[in-house]
């Protein structure tokens, strides 16, 4: 319902073929994406810095498919956009990466490849594995948190910037995103990204909430 609801509140569409929906996390709360993707027709792609949980939904058939590798990714969604097939797959990898690699097929291309995005990464505790900053792999990012957890919130914030600053630029050409209640724009607001809505007071975010937004 949020996935479809967001096609048509946010592209006026009530088919979701050929477009493209990207987020991240793949556990927990945030396990449904993948197959919410397929259900509403669109292209889904769902980066997941824990393996166990992308094999977990492979196993379960809730991902069509996984890829560590973002040329794999990128031509999959160019393919899956330019035939209009549901697909869902799952990026083992963190979600920065993906977002910045978008960007850098705008940049070089002119293409914006992405029509919604969202993120669920368990952002309401970024400090203690919630969140793994983009600047490490995920066991590094384990080993880190556990000998010098100040160096790892340090690392943390400086990944929502680039985590926001790439929305952004994607946001400005076209794309929407909104908030998934995970607290993500609170957490990128703190750690100083460019979330804050322009002429408003600073408790108001430029991406709406889905609470708000697309399920009210």
């Amino acid at each position: 319902l949020t996935v479809l609801n967001a096609g048509r509140r946010y592209l006026r569409a009530e088919d979701l073929s050929g477009k493209v929906f990207v987020t991240s996390g793949l556990g927990g709360m945030s396990g449904a994406q993948a197959k919410a993707a397929v259900i509403a027709g669109c292209v889904g792609i769902i980066a997941e810095v824990d393996e166990a949980a992308l094999l977990k939904r492979h196993k379960q058939g809730w991902l069509m498919e996984i890829s560590n590798n973002l040329d794999h990714c990128i031509a999959r969604l160019r393919e899956a956009r330019k035939n209009k097939t549901a697909l869902s797959l799952g990026y083992h990898g963190n979600v920065v990466d993906l977002w910045e690699r978008l960007v850098h097929e705008l940049d070089t291309t002119g293409e914006l490849l992405v029509d919604l995005g969202s993120d669920q990464t368990s952002c309401h505790n970024p400090f203690n594995g919630g969140y793994y900053p983009v600047q490490l792999g995920f066991e590094e990012g384990k080993q880190l948190l556990s000998s010098n957890p100040g160096k790892f919130r340090t690392l943390v914030q400086e990944s929502l910037k680039r985590h926001v600053a790439a929305i952004n630029k994607l946001a400005d050409k076209g794309m929407f995103f909104w908030d998934y209640g995970n607290a993500f724009l609170l957490e990128a607001q703190r750690a100083g990204a460019d979330v804050a809505k322009k002429g408003a007071n600073k408790t108001e975010f430029r991406y709406p909430s889905y609470v708000q937004h697309i399920m009210g």
